[in-house]
């Protein structure tokens, strides 16, 4: 496989819905109205209740875990798993002989967890010492073993990839790096699907969004939304990627030409305080366009205030494409209303 094949983002985005949609917990997520600065109207996707697990990450990290016994069922007995086979009893008895490790700031280790107790499997999450302890108590809810690796996000990472080396877990990453891409392109298929939700409610009210704002960490969801965008929606909008000044990896490589570090100090946007780009969310985000936007702290705390003050309880991390729309100056063609749209991605724990 060439490094450009390795790149490559070309998700199975209608398997991810079908998955989804056979699903007790699935529900389309709120798209909201909300009162923006100047009189613009600020289109809100609602992620905070997501499948019951508060962000959008529900979306990723368990449909990973179907895709990852899928293939190893397939290749143990030929057989393709559909979502209804998952439930079975001889499935189930497969997946307890999986644990599925990773590293997290909060919300991509609950999708671990949820999705993993949802096959019957099991998840061990890292979690270095800035993220807060109700995190560690929701996974321990969700039968996961929780392990506090290192002071930083970027330390547990290191932590969780020699767990999966040491114990023959399967590391299940949401940031991709040379020779591990194609599972955390799995994760990005499954944020597809609020791409896909977006598009049918945009083609059913003809209101298209000018200017979409897409918070970024490593970059996973900017890209896959972005990706989505660009293959079939029929307006193209703006696109900004809005990164902590602290951790604007994206906008470093941008400049650079090439995934890049972006070091800084610890970023209350702890979602999206990653200093390592994915290479892989890195690309596509290139290859659709976009521009990038830093927020400092202030600007980030001043949006999860308004946010939650408009009725949708946040934080920093979650209001950050708010706080793009707040910073980035936005122009419409003659006679067209300026209309953007933002991702609320967590909800306020």
């Amino acid at each position: 496989m060439t490094q450009a094949q390795t790149l490559d983002f070309a998700p199975d985005f209608s398997r991810a819905l079908q998955f989804f949609r056979t699903q007790a917990s699935y529900a389309v997520s709120p798209l909201h109205q909300l009162a923006g600065p100047n009189s613009i109207t600020v289109l809100a996707k609602d992620e905070t209740g997501r499948m019951g697990l508060g962000a959008f990450k529900a979306l990723g990290a368990p449909y990973a875990v179907a895709r990852i016994l899928d293939a190893a069922w397939q290749q143990k007995t030929g057989e393709t798993l559909t979502p209804a086979r998952y439930h079975d009893d001889d499935v189930r008895t497969f997946a307890a002989d999986f644990t599925f490790v990773c590293a997290s700031a909060g919300n991509h280790g609950m999708g671990v967890a949820s999705g993993a107790a949802a096959m019957g499997a099991k998840a061990r999450i890292h979690l270095a010492a800035t993220v807060p302890g109700g995190f560690a108590d929701r996974l321990r809810a969700l039968g996961a073993e929780v392990v506090r690796s290192g002071k930083v996000y970027d330390e547990s990472v290191a932590a969780a990839i020699a767990d999966a080396e040491s114990s023959g877990a399967v590391l299940l990453a949401d940031g991709t790096w040379p020779g591990y891409t194609e599972i955390p392109k799995w994760v990005m298929e499954g944020y597809c699907v609020i791409a896909e939700e977006l598009r049918e409610s945009f083609e059913a009210s003809g209101q298209w969004p000018t200017h979409v704002f897409l918070q970024a960490g490593v970059g996973g969801l900017a890209a896959a939304m972005a990706y989505m965008i660009r293959l079939n929606w029929a307006r193209q909008p703006e696109l900004i990627v809005v990164e902590p000044e602290a951790a604007a990896c994206l906008q470093a490589s941008h400049r650079a030409g090439r995934p890049t570090r972006a070091d800084g100090p610890e970023s209350d946007m702890g979602r999206l305080d990653c200093k390592e780009p994915s290479i892989v969310a890195w690309a596509a985000l290139e290859a659709a366009g976009v521009t990038y936007v830093a927020l400092s702290e202030e600007e980030g705390a001043a949006a999860a205030d308004a946010i939650t003050a408009l009725g949708i309880p946040t934080t920093p991390s979650g209001a950050a494409g708010y706080a793009g729309v707040l910073k980035h100056p936005m122009k419409a063609a003659d006679g067209e209303v300026i209309r953007p749209l933002i991702i609320v991605s967590e909800g306020r724990t």
